[in-house]
């Protein structure tokens, strides 16, 4: 179960009865364990195409103790949409307490089965420990969370006296896989909420959608089971700084489902009375929630109907970009870069150009000479940072403007002590750390100007040295340098208005951290890649320089790695996903179009998309 089949040395632990037309695979439980002695895998099934679903089989009559705990772990990889033939395993007693839903845990490799020798005179009863390591789990809100260390659970058997048949009588709650069945079996899918606290984009005053990343079982109605989490709200992490549109009780239709788009691509989703009364305003958010979501999904949904009270309450076809707006759909007219002259220069970013052009203004006058830089979302503003790294300048991105004195300095005694790159979010809040071993601290300029404010850290544990804030402007992702080691952690931004009497600014919060990619020593560059997604240079320990993609919960997304590229210094992606990706190497500035190789661009160094 969950590991890979290949250089094992032994054959198939599994009997397989395959109906093609139906694109169905029956999974029967047969490997060789035994009742005492030495540790073996519960071995994989074998990676299927999406479109094949797999059911397991029954236990067989007077199936052996190791047939029955082989196959239901068999069973628990399957398709099944209840668990029904991992039950028949159970006792009567056992299936009724048994939670399956609870949780998964993920292991490197299937779990192996331990037999623990029986006192002699008991024959009725005997006990198998699962071991192995963990990778991940997944919770009862689908949520993902990386783990690490042994695991180790007691299954016990039991022999019906009358049948003479042995079942499972005591089981670990939820259901326990390999790393390669879980990626077999289950899915990530972004579900969307709104940012509260009045989040709005300096653009525009649409809401804000906040992309939760949480897993399903990819073959057991997604859609349905999609529709369902939306509706019962965010997981725990993010629901401090979201909102849903969906009012408090609200729920499917009791017995609706499942739910299916028709030839257009319009789903209809029936809902109890808790929702009847909404207006057409919040209506249509409730619907954009679910377009955004089901977009990940196959078929993709292309209109929603929300109906309730046995009539339609709204229909969202033209689009949730109407409604509400998110990351993914900010396409940036410019890609920025430092030029050899240390002035901000920007060339086209939706074609092949190479030839830059000096931003208007100040910071592309070459008044002060930079080393790293940032564009504000709506590409109107840009700040700097000085080549030494003392101070942060901004400017606007008009003719004539005048740089004016920094609104930031550091007092650190090396330029790595210094300022970070600073980053914008979507309300045209400017953040940045400064570095000083002395007093390091992270910063927001709301509005990119004023007396800046610092930004609060409870939990962190280790000096930040570098800053990117999400689209959504509720996350945030720093790299935290602690003794030898340089993570990825995500924080949640957690803002405070001013009550209008003592406290006179806003209090803002970076909250519950949690590493994205535990398994790398050194984070030496990150973007954000997508509503959930970024975009991370590093390395193992031990290990060479890799780029890769990750989520915000640590999982890894099912996309093809980047090109490799050698000597990276700094990587910037877009939310915008067609956008290519753009890195400073030691062959300068080079961007990856879709499909093709690494790409030299010009000479250069600090690139950056707004943001």
């Amino acid at each position: 179960m969950g590991g890979e089949r290949r250089g094992r040395g032994r054959g198939s632990s599994v009997r397989t009865a395959t109906y093609a037309a139906g694109g169905v695979v029956l999974l029967a439980g047969c490997a060789s364990m035994p009742d005492s002695g030495g540790l073996r895998g519960v071995e994989s099934t074998p990676r299927q195409e999406a479109q094949v679903r797999v059911f397991a089989m029954p236990p067989s009559e007077d199936a052996t103790p190791t047939q029955i705990v082989q196959g239901f772990l068999e069973a628990l990889t399957s398709d099944d949409p209840e668990y029904r033939t991992a039950r028949q395993y159970l006792t009567r007693e056992a299936s009724e307490t048994w939670r399956p839903e609870l949780s998964t845990t993920v292991l490197a490799n299937g779990p192996g089965a331990l037999a623990d020798r029986p006192a002699r005179e008991n024959t009725r009863a005997l006990s198998y420990t699962l071991t192995g390591t963990q990778v991940a789990t997944v919770d009862a809100e689908q949520a993902y969370t990386p783990a690490s260390g042994p695991y180790s659970k007691i299954v016990h058997l039991t022999k019906d006296e009358k049948s003479g048949q042995w079942r499972i009588d005591a089981v670990p709650q939820g259901v326990v896989m390999g790393k390669s069945d879980f990626q077999r079996n289950y899915m990530s899918v972004n579900k969307y909420y709104f940012a509260s606290n009045n989040v709005e984009t300096a653009a525009t005053d649409l809401p804000i959608a906040v992309a939760d990343p949480v897993y399903v079982r990819r073959n057991v109605d997604p859609t349905t089971r999609m529709v369902r989490s939306l509706i019962d709200g965010p997981t725990t992490w993010l629901d401090p700084v979201v909102r849903s549109s969906f009012p408090a009780g609200t729920a499917l239709r009791k017995g609706a489902g499942p739910l299916t788009p028709d030839d257009r691509g319009r789903l209809a989703v029936p809902l109890n009375d808790k929702a009847a009364e909404v207006g057409t305003g919040r209506c249509e958010e409730m619907a954009a929630q679910l377009l955004f979501t089901l977009r990940g999904l196959s078929p993709a949904v292309e209109e929603v109907e929300l109906r309730a009270d046995g009539g339609q309450m709204c229909l969202l076809k033209d689009g949730a970009e109407t409604v509400a707006t998110r990351g993914a759909l900010n396409e940036p007219d410019y890609l920025y870069y430092v030029d050899e002259e240390r002035r901000l220069v920007r060339i086209a970013a939706g074609n092949s150009d190479t030839d830059p052009d000096p931003v208007p203004g100040a910071l592309g006058d070459g008044e002060k000479a930079l080393r790293s830089v940032a564009v504000a979302r709506d590409e109107r503003t840009a700040a700097g940072v000085a080549i030494d790294g003392k101070a942060l300048f901004v400017s606007s991105l008009v003719s004539g403007s005048s740089l004016g004195d920094p609104v930031l300095r550091s007092a650190g005694k090396t330029e790595q002590d210094r300022l970070t790159p600073p980053s914008w979010d979507a309300q045209g809040g400017l953040w940045v750390a400064d570095r000083d071993p002395a007093k390091p601290r992270l910063y927001l300029l709301e509005k990119g100007a004023g007396e800046p404010l610092e930004v609060r850290t409870p939990g962190l544990d280790g000096r930040v040295r570098a800053v990117r804030v999400a689209a959504d402007g509720v996350r945030i992702a720093l790299v935290v340098e602690k003794g030898d080691r340089l993570s990825l952690q995500v924080g949640r931004i957690e803002r405070s208005r001013p009550d209008g009497g003592t406290q006179e600014r806003p209090t803002v919060t970076v909250l519950e951290l949690r590493e994205a990619t535990p398994e790398l020593e050194q984070v030496t560059a990150m973007s954000w890649a997508g509503d959930s997604r970024l975009v991370v240079v590093g390395r193992e320990q031990g290990g060479v320089e890799q780029m890769k993609y990750v989520d915000v919960d640590g999982s890894t997304p099912d996309v093809p790695l980047p090109a490799a590229l050698t000597g990276v210094k700094a990587v910037t992606a877009s939310e915008d996903e067609l956008a290519p990706l753009v890195a400073y190497s030691v062959d300068g500035i080079v961007r990856l179009p879709a499909g093709a190789q690494w790409q030299k661009v010009t000479e250069g160094t600090a690139p950056v998309y707004p943001g």
